[in-house]
């Protein structure tokens, strides 16, 4: 399923400052539209506007390419997103996901999708997973049960973006 509408990260807990950089880094190389920094995910830059260090060294000037915004509440965003007609997809393991290869094509009529990233322990909260519209989920074939959140950000953005 190739995604040709504009497709929106969520960021929604993710802890490691170095993850939120590698995923800025792999949304400009797919054309994200924007990315939202839900609860505690970090912000690329400290309460004195200085880029944070850790930030820099994965983004390598990302943050300059993808607009971006701070948004304490997902659960706002995601309805804000919804009344602008966007798709809502949490990426996360549960019964009730879909293989990521295995999405149909979005809606007619839809402005866009937006992919929901998790905390990298705890994952994406079922309150929010219930505010999806769909749960996706990355087949995987090894014994390990899940990827790190920013290797599963570019495994997604890549199957959106041209499968």
């Amino acid at each position: 399923m190739s995604i040709m509408a504009e497709i929106f990260l969520i960021l929604h807990n993710i802890r490691s400052t170095h993850n939120v950089g590698a995923i800025f880094r792999t949304a400009d190389a797919f054309a994200v539209k924007k990315i939202y920094l839900t609860g505690y995910t970090s912000e690329p830059y400290d309460m004195f506007g200085k880029l944070k260090k850790d930030f820099a060294k994965t983004a390598l000037g990302a943050e300059k390419f993808v607009e971006w915004e701070k948004i304490k509440s997902a659960a706002a965003l995601i309805k804000k997103l919804k009344s602008e007609n966007v798709f809502i997809a949490s990426l996360e393991q549960s019964k009730n996901s879909v293989l990521l290869n295995r999405l149909p094509r979005l809606p007619r009529g839809k402005a866009g999708l937006a992919l929901i990233l998790g905390n990298e322990v705890k994952g994406i909260p079922k309150s929010i997973l219930l505010k999806s519209d769909a749960v996706l989920e990355i087949p995987m074939r090894g014994k390990k049960e899940s990827l790190n959140v920013s290797v599963a950000a570019g495994i997604a953005l890549y199957a959106l973006r041209f499968c």
